[in-house]
């Protein structure tokens, strides 16, 4: 008589997510593949990256503050420099449209 065909199960650990393949009749692991390592996280480091991405968000909000403050000088600045223009400048009749025919 020929041999049987070896019946496997293949499973994922629930605590490691490893994967097992089990032999059910003699009930052994044939083989074992450990999961891909998740890289451990430094607590301290974590700590570190969010102080510094608080510390540049905070820089970026302080220049956005400053930009605004100056946008309002520089618009004043504007509207002064056209309110000159346009009392230097001599006023003009506007063109109709029955002009132009």
């Amino acid at each position: 008589m020929g041999k049987k065909p070896v019946r496997t199960v293949e499973l994922q650990c629930p605590c490691c997510q490893a994967s097992l393949t089990i032999d059910p009749e003699l009930g052994i692991v044939l083989s074992h593949t450990a999961a891909k390592r998740v890289p451990e996280v430094n607590l301290d480091d974590a700590a570190r990256l969010l102080r510094e991405e608080a510390e540049r968000r905070e820089e970026k909000f302080r220049k956005s503050i400053e930009a605004e403050k100056r946008k309002e000088e520089i618009f004043d600045r504007l509207f002064e420099e056209g309110l000159k223009k346009a009392k230097e400048a001599p006023a003009e009749k506007p063109i109709r449209d029955l002009d132009l025919d």
